[in-house]
């Protein structure tokens, strides 16, 4: 089985084009920089930039819609290859063929960059700590969205 599941930035916009031939396909081509769990001593990469290429459809979205610095995860699988370059030397090359890609954060976190995670005000009111008995105190305007009365 060759099944990859990654959650990463992108570290530059999507770089499109299109496959030759009579049936031409979407492609985009893009880096995700992927945060290491944990970081052995000495070691000053915290991140690995691993390289994604998505066709069709998805490459279509990827163009539209990903930018760099958002973050997103994709699912897909490993792929090797190789190729001779202009001084005649074999070039080996692994990258991730993306299945799925999806969003990892709000359209508001990604736009306040990494420290994300601002939210709105809530839209019922919060319970409150009671001075020294231990319960919350629950809002009077909440009891209409509990599941059960007395």
């Amino acid at each position: 089985m060759n099944k990859v599941i990654l959650m990463g930035r992108l570290t530059r916009d999507p770089e499109m084009r299109y496959s030759s031939g009579e049936n031409q396909t979407a492609i985009a081509r893009y880096t995700l920089a992927v945060d290491r769990r944990f970081k052995r001593q000495g070691d000053e990469q915290t991140a690995d930039f691993i390289n994604c290429v998505v066709f069709g459809r998805g490459a279509e979205f990827a163009q539209n819609y990903l930018h760099q610095g958002i973050k997103i995860a994709v699912t897909g699988r490993i792929q090797t290859g190789s190729y001779t370059n202009k001084d005649g030397q074999r070039v080996f090359t692994t990258e991730v063929v993306v299945e799925e890609q999806e969003f990892a954060e709000s359209k508001a976190a990604s736009e306040h960059g990494r420290s994300g995670y601002q939210q709105a005000a809530p839209s019922r009111p919060e319970p409150t700590q009671a001075a020294g008995d231990g319960f919350m105190n629950i809002p009077d305007a909440i009891d209409e969205e509990l599941p059960f009365k007395n």
